[in-house]
C-alpha cells in the first residue's frame, strides 16, 4: 500500500514538474522582445508548441514605415537541442497541426521555430502596402527572429523550406551568409524572369514519351468537349462563389494547360486519368479536382505569392502550340499580371536584381547546403543544382523520376544515407 501511494505521489510530483517546465518555457518566450502573444498548442512529438505573434518592421531599411504582426510557431524539444528555422514561403496554417513535425527534425530530434512568411495569413499587415513584400524584407525578418530565439537555443541551427520556403531558404543565405550553420532547401526554384523560358524545354522532356503523350491526348480531349464541359465548370465555379478577373472561358484553357504541370509536379501518375470515352461529369469532375479553378480566382489566399512572382521571384510560362486549333486562347503571354495581379500593380516590372544577386551568392560561395530535388518536377528546371558543381560542402541530391514531394527520406538509399551522415556530421551529433 505504502509503495503504491509513493508511485502515485512520484507521478504527481513528475506532472507538476512538466507543468511547471511549461509555464517557464512560456514566460521565457513571452520576456522575448517584440512577442505580444504566446498562445500554447497540442504539441504533439515535441514537448511543448507555441503560436508566438510578435511584433516586426514593415521596412527594414525604413523604420518610419510602421510595424506588423508576424507568426512564429515554436516546437520545443529541449534547450540543448539544435533547431530548425522553417523558412515557409506562405501561411503557417499547417504548422498548428498537432502532429506536424519535418523530417530533419525527427531524424535528429530538433526543436522548431516555423516563419510564416509577411503578408500571409495573420503576417499580413493592416492596410498592406505591396512596396513593403520584398524578399529583402523577409530575409531580415528571418535574421531577427532567429537572433531573437537563439537566446532560448543557442545549439546549431538549420535553415529549412520548401517550395518557395525552400527558395527563401537561398534568399536568406543570401542576404545573411552564416547566419545559421547549415542549409537544407528542398525543390526551391531561382527563376531568370517572369516567365523563365526553362520550364517549357524541361515539360518537353518530362518522364516518359509514352507518358508525355496520354496527358497531352487527354488535355486535347478536355478542349474537344469544352463546349459540353463548361455547363459543368460553370455550376462548379457559381456554387463556390469564385469570380475571376477574365472571361470563364478562358478560366477553363487555363486549367487545362496548368493540368499538365500540376501532374508532373505532384507525381500523379497519368494512368489515372479517366478513358477518353469517359462521361462528360467524368472528365469535368477530374479536371476540377486536378486543378481547382479557385486557382485563378479573385481572393486566393496565395494573391500575395503573385504579386512576389510578378515583382522579383519569377514564375512559369504556359506553351499553347500543342494545342493550335483546340484552344480559344490566342497568348498566355503575361498571363500572371492578367490574371493575379491587384490592378494597381498591373504595370509592375519584373526586377532581376534578386535573381543576379542569389546567382552570384550561390555560385561564389560554399555553405554547409544540402539542395533536394525530384527529377519530373518541373521545378528542377530552374533549380539551384548547379550551384553545388565543383564545391566540396554544397551537395545536390535529385530523385530519380520523384516530384515537389522529393525529400532526403524518399531519395535512393546511398543518397538518402549520404544526406543524412552529411547533417549528422555538421551538427557534431
Amino acid at each position: 500500500m505504502k509503495k503504491f501511494r509513493f508511485t502515485v505521489l512520484l507521478l504527481v510530483a513528475l506532472m507538476a514538474a512538466g507543468s511547471l517546465a511549461a509555464q517557464e518555457m512560456e514566460s521565457r518566450i513571452k520576456a522575448l522582445e517584440g512577442v505580444v502573444e504566446v498562445k500554447p498548442l497540442p504539441a504533439g512529438e515535441f514537448k511543448e508548441k507555441y503560436e508566438v505573434m510578435l511584433r516586426q518592421p514593415l521596412d527594414w531599411k525604413h523604420p518610419e514605415a510602421g510595424k506588423f504582426q508576424q507568426r512564429v510557431v515554436v516546437m520545443h524539444a529541449g534547450d540543448d537541442r539544435p533547431t530548425m528555422l522553417i523558412t515557409q514561403g506562405y501561411s503557417a496554417g499547417f504548422a498548428l497541426r498537432e502532429h506536424y513535425r519535418e523530417e530533419i527534425s525527427r531524424l535528429f530530434n530538433t526543436n522548431m521555430v516555423f516563419v510564416e512568411h509577411r503578408y500571409f495569413d495573420r503576417s499580413m499587415p493592416e492596410n498592406p502596402d505591396w512596396d513593403h513584400l520584398t524578399a529583402e524584407n523577409s530575409a531580415h525578418d528571418l535574421h531577427a527572429i532567429k537572433t531573437l530565439f537563439a537566446q532560448l537555443y543557442p545549439s546549431k541551427w538549420i535553415a529549412s523550406g520548401i517550395s518557395k520556403g525552400g527558395t527563401t531558404t537561398m534568399l536568406y543565405a543570401t542576404f545573411y551568409p552564416g547566419d545559421v550553420d547549415i542549409y537544407v532547401p528542398y525543390v526551391g526554384p531561382v527563376c531568370t524572369s517572369r516567365e523563365d523560358k526553362r520550364f517549357n524545354p524541361f515539360l518537353r522532356e518530362v518522364s516518359t514519351p509514352e507518358k508525355r503523350a496520354v496527358v497531352e491526348e487527354f488535355q486535347k480531349e478536355l478542349l474537344r468537349r469544352k463546349d459540353r464541359l463548361m455547363p459543368l465548370f460553370e455550376k462548379y465555379c457559381t456554387d463556390h462563389n469564385l469570380s475571376f478577373r477574365i472571361p470563364l472561358r478562358e478560366v477553363f484553357d487555363y486549367c487545362v494547360l496548368e493540368y499538365s504541370f500540376s501532374l508532373w509536379q505532384w507525381g500523379t501518375d497519368p494512368a489515372v486519368q479517366p478513358a477518353l470515352t469517359a462521361s462528360d461529369e467524368e472528365m469535368a469532375d477530374f479536371l476540377i479536382k486536378a486543378v481547382d479553378p479557385d486557382y485563378f480566382s479573385i481572393g486566393t489566399a496565395n494573391a500575395s505569392f503573385f504579386v512576389q512572382a510578378a515583382k522579383e521571384l519569377g514564375y512559369y510560362p504556359y506553351d499553347l502550340t500543342p494545342f493550335k486549333g483546340l484552344i480559344e486562347l490566342k497568348s498566355a503571354k503575361d498571363y500572371l499580371r492578367k490574371i493575379f495581379v491587384p490592378e494597381e500593380l498591373r504595370r509592375v516590372k519584373f526586377d532581376k536584381t534578386l535573381y543576379k544577386k542569389m546567382r552570384k551568392y550561390l555560385k561564389n560561395n560554399d555553405p554547409k547546403m544540402l539542395l533536394i530535388y525530384g527529377e519530373d518536377d518541373p521545378w528542377t528546371a530552374p533549380g539551384a543544382g548547379w550551384a553545388a558543381s565543383g564545391k566540396e560542402q554544397m551537395r545536390y541530391f535529385v530523385d530519380p523520376a520523384g516530384s515537389h514531394r522529393a525529400r532526403i527520406l524518399t531519395l535512393p538509399d546511398e543518397q538518402k544515407y549520404l544526406a543524412i551522415a552529411l547533417l549528422h556530421q555538421w551538427l557534431n551529433l
